[in-house]
């Protein structure tokens, strides 16, 4: 991870693998221009979002991964639709910006093919810029265009045309698919295979929300059934997309349930939905999965900073013994305020804090917290 702009930028290794990729398809001057010009303009292009959110007053913050970018912002207030379909129109509009400016700057006219393809630097310019940025603005989820497309539907259809667009888009993408095959011209079928995987998580992800503790006992449910693709299929969705969840209860799962769960999902552990993310956290220290739970909490405590977060990684660095990363995360929980009271009551019961309870910098968190709550 590195920062640019203000913004943290995290490269996957996914990303590093489709730049190979590339390179290893071609095995010539163009693959390797084409790598390079993918790998620049898809972080201005996320930049370009990025910067757009935040004059809005939301935090950003920028993944590279396989086949795409994607920069995720939390906005500080309710954003107007014109204001959403902005940010998603600057990604495009700075990805093919730059590049002609590149083009232009190399004399090159990107209105002329012949000038364009008179050599390997300008060809793949011209295919990662103006070609790809092109794409992005077509109107099918999850692409700008799409998105794009929802927020004016919106205005019309209030609370239905994400699913509108999303049913449209997977007709599009199939219909797409099949000209292509019946044409021969097969060349784009990695990118409408990605569009329609996609489209197909997002329409899963996009039911109606249910408490998060359900999502858990469901995954649960479908291994116990014998079906381990759907069980992690379902714990995906819930972790990698923002949800507009409800506060998570208790979950009905076992320890011997949350163990086998947790080895279905991938490495690095996903992420995208705070709450889940929470779950997982919960989990992974349950199952006593100490160094994972304080990696794993830590960055969505840096994601989104919270007191349960911070709390989970003084939970786990307390088991691990190490008193003064547990008594850090203690004030950082405290600092967040998010859940005043449940700093206090890791502080008084929870047995992983038990070799800092009484140490002079836990104490003072404590007394800043007020009495403690009578046991009902």
């Amino acid at each position: 991870m590195f920062r640019l702009l203000g913004f943290d930028v995290r490269v996957q290794s996914g990303f590093i693998v489709f730049m190979a990729l590339i390179v290893f398809l071609y095995r010539n001057e163009f693959g390797l221009w084409l790598a390079g010009a993918i790998a620049v303009l898809t972080l201005v292009h996320e930049l370009g979002h990025a910067v757009a959110a935040r004059r809005t007053g939301a935090h950003a913050e920028i993944s590279l991964g396989f086949l795409a970018g994607y920069a995720s912002y939390q906005p500080s207030r309710e954003l107007k639709r014109w204001e959403s379909a902005w940010i998603s129109f600057a990604g495009p509009l700075v990805h093919i910006t730059t590049a002609v400016i590149v083009l232009i700057a190399m004399g090159v006219n990107p209105l002329d093919l012949d000038q364009v393809v008179d050599s390997p630097a300008s060809q793949a310019i011209f295919w990662a810029g103006p070609v790809i940025g092109a794409m992005n603005l077509i109107p099918v989820l999850p692409l700008d265009g799409g998105n794009i497309v929802t927020y004016g539907l919106d205005a019309i259809v209030p609370g239905r045309a994400r699913r509108i667009m999303l049913y449209a888009s997977i007709g599009v993408t199939v219909g797409a698919a099949a000209l292509l095959v019946l044409s021969g011209r097969q060349g784009f079928v990695l990118f409408i295979g990605f569009l329609l995987i996609t489209q197909m998580q997002m329409l899963s992800a996009d039911k109606p929300a249910r408490p998060q503790s359900s999502v858990w006992d469901d995954a649960a449910a479908s291994l116990a059934a014998g079906k381990p693709g759907k069980a992690k299929r379902t714990l995906l969705a819930a972790l990698s997309h923002p949800q507009p969840t409800p506060p998570v209860s208790e979950l009905r799962i076992t320890a011997s349930q949350a163990d086998d769960l947790i080895q279905l999902l991938p490495d690095p552990l996903p992420h995208g939905d705070p709450g889940n993310e929470f779950v997982l956290a919960n989990l992974l220290l349950s199952t006593r999965r100490y160094d994972e739970a304080a990696h794993y909490a830590a960055g969505s405590y840096e994601r989104n900073p919270n007191t349960l977060s911070a709390l989970i990684v003084a939970r786990a660095a307390g088991a691990l013994q190490d008193q003064a990363t547990a008594i850090g995360w203690i004030r950082s929980a405290a600092q967040a305020n998010t859940s005043p009271d449940s700093v206090a009551a890791a502080i008084d019961s929870a047995p992983e804090l038990g070799a800092v309870r009484h140490h002079p910098e836990v104490t003072a968190v404590r007394a800043g917290l007020g009495p403690p709550r009578p046991h009902a």
